[in-house]
């Protein structure tokens, strides 16, 4: 699954949303029967659209259903291009479930070459995205947000490449900080899906981000991503862990759910639980099959890989 793509899944699957007022009484019955199933040790966050078969295409219904069956975060990488008052619907809605807000996308241009460039060219550019972004994260109670670092230039040696990047989100930091949000970095896999990105490895993103010294520039590792382009995902978690804010995940080969591919995500899952980690694991792919047989295969999914 091409990742522009997938990032336009779930918007097409949340526009109906209910205007009715919310009451107190409404929200102890939602808290009443959230609790069918038990909560999953980890946060795995599914997006809009992953479980439409049993819940419809209405997103409050959505969240409701992702909180009945045990899970406690959501991902909406299409946050950014929902109207404010939908954006605050769902965060309503998500408050009152108990559902913790996972990363959105805040800052992704495909084809173009902005952060490899000096910072007096387009550090003031990037600022104000990274500005708008906070405003939306401010408003779905968002900690995180994804940052894709563009395409690199055939035309500039690497390492001055790399200094700008770091200058660059030096800036984009400087916004983020005061308000204790966080941008997650994502390298993204050049064999199978997005050729000529610029950041594509944990390391190089390790390096990036210790460069830029702030709180605010952290890590997300896609797992399925890595898996691609450098395999050994375990000691690269351990090596990078001071840098990392946000796991994805899908396993390898097909972008589905874990278990239908190569990756033992039991093993990981229990091994960033036993490092203490306490933030969001998106569940950034496919279901392997359709309909709700598909989506009871994801959920069954996690529920075998979080049983360690």
């Amino acid at each position: 699954m091409d990742r522009r793509d997938f990032m336009k899944t779930g918007l097409a699957a949340g526009v109906a949303i209910p205007s009715g007022a919310f009451t107190s009484e409404d929200a102890g019955t939602e808290q009443a029967e959230s609790s069918k199933n038990s909560k999953f040790r980890l946060k795995y966050a599914p997006h809009f659209g992953m479980f439409r078969n049993h819940a419809g295409d209405d997103p409050i219904e959505q969240l409701k259903f992702m909180a009945d069956e045990g899970f406690s975060a959501v991902e909406d990488n299409e946050m950014m291009e929902r109207s404010k008052d939908m954006q605050e619907k769902i965060a309503n809605r998500m408050s009152r479930l108990g559902l913790t807000m996972g990363v959105f996308v805040g800052y992704a241009h495909w084809g173009r070459k902005t952060f490899v460039r000096p910072a007096k060219s387009v550090g003031k550019k990037l600022a104000k995205q990274i500005e708008d972004a906070a405003e939306v994260a401010k408003r779905v109670n968002a900690k995180w947000f994804t940052v894709l670092l563009d395409e690199y230039d055939n035309n500039l040696e690497w390492d001055y490449q790399t200094a700008n990047a770091i200058d660059n989100l030096k800036v984009c930091a400087e916004v983020c900080e005061p308000s204790g949000l966080v941008m997650v970095l994502e390298p993204l896999n050049p064999w199978r899906d997005h050729p000529g990105l610029f950041l594509t490895r944990i390391p190089q993103a390790y390096q990036i981000c210790r460069a830029v010294g702030s709180p605010s520039c952290k890590i997300l590792n896609d797992l399925y991503h890595q898996q691609i382009t450098e395999g050994n995902l375990i000691p690269n978690i351990d090596m990078a862990w001071d840098e990392i804010g946000y796991f994805q995940v899908g396993d390898n080969p097909g972008r589905c759910e874990p278990t239908t591919g190569e990756i033992n995500y039991r093993n990981i899952f229990k091994h960033i639980y036993e490092k203490g980690y306490k933030g969001v694991i998106g569940m950034e792919h496919g279901n392997s099959k359709e309909g709700k047989e598909g989506e009871r295969a994801v959920i069954e999914a996690y529920r075998k890989c979080d049983n360690f």
